[in-house]
């Protein structure tokens, strides 16, 4: 029976990695061929450092711009990303091998390792439709965003094995302190407009598509460290983990494509 789930999972990867693909093509072509203002859509990415104004005989704040973020091709990418980690672990028998071993002991560590690339793309991205366009500001949120998602490996490698009761949780709080950063530093870019009402419609939906939909993750690993249901089985919460990832996703992915599309 176990060889018989492992194999069904497998298919199951394949379906959605096959699904994110198309997407992310569909993405492309739509970037690049038919609607020209997302090609046309690339934020210019800056440099803020301090130099010498000898006007006022003091350090000022300057800034230059370093090159232009290539959004819908981006976008697109985040979607790749996502394809190509489910082809990895369905299509090359060896390292499927080594994904049905780890799913044994409780531990994904193709998923976290893709979640720290794909999402880490995907907030760098909202970030700059809010208007962080510092080089050094994005780089800050891609890499904290990342850590949250390795704090989730942590989580699965310290836990590996042991009962409800003996469930350590640091990790999982580590990584949602982390997780909160970049969303700091959105919101108070978001609330630095002292008319809200110019906020466009797409970012308020970005908002809450992603507070609803990635929140609904690591509510899946409470469920299956607290072996509540379906979810005592480790390998239905990986079903269910993939089933967000293709939700969430797709859901915010075009929200922000749309996002790029806006006046």
């Amino acid at each position: 029976m176990k060889e018989i789930t492992m194999e069904k999972l497998r298919k199951f990867n394949m379906i959605m990695g096959g699904l994110h693909l198309l997407q992310a093509i569909i993405m492309i072509i739509l970037a690049f061929t038919v609607i020209s203002g997302i090609a046309e859509f690339t934020p210019e990415i800056t440099i803020n450092y301090l130099t010498y104004d000898p006007a006022t005989e003091s350090l000022v704040t300057a800034s230059d711009a370093l090159f232009e973020l290539p959004f819908g091709a981006m976008v697109a990418l985040f979607l790749f990303i996502s394809a190509v980690a489910h082809a990895l672990i369905s299509l090359p028998k060896r390292l499927n091998d080594v994904y049905n071993r780890d799913l044994e002991l409780g531990i994904n560590r193709f998923r976290w390792f893709e979640y720290a690339i794909s999402s880490s793309i995907m907030i760098v991205l909202i970030a700059t439709l809010f208007g962080i366009f510092d080089i050094a500001s994005l780089i800050l949120i891609f890499l904290v965003n990342a850590s949250m998602n390795l704090f989730g490996l942590v989580m699965e490698q310290l836990n590996a094995g042991k009962e409800k009761k003996d469930v350590k949780w640091g990790a999982f709080i580590y990584g949602t302190i982390a997780g909160l950063a970049p969303w700091i530093a959105i919101l108070l870019y978001m609330g630095g407009n002292p008319d809200l009402s110019q906020v466009p419609w797409f970012v308020w939906a970005i908002v809450g598509t992603y507070f609803v939909a990635f929140n609904t993750f690591p509510i899946n690993m409470i469920l299956q460290y607290l072996r509540v249901g379906k979810w005592k089985d480790y390998i239905y919460g990986e079903r269910v983990y993939i089933i967000l990832s293709l939700v969430a996703k797709t859901i915010l992915a075009w929200l922000v494509f749309a996002g790029a599309m806006q006046p």
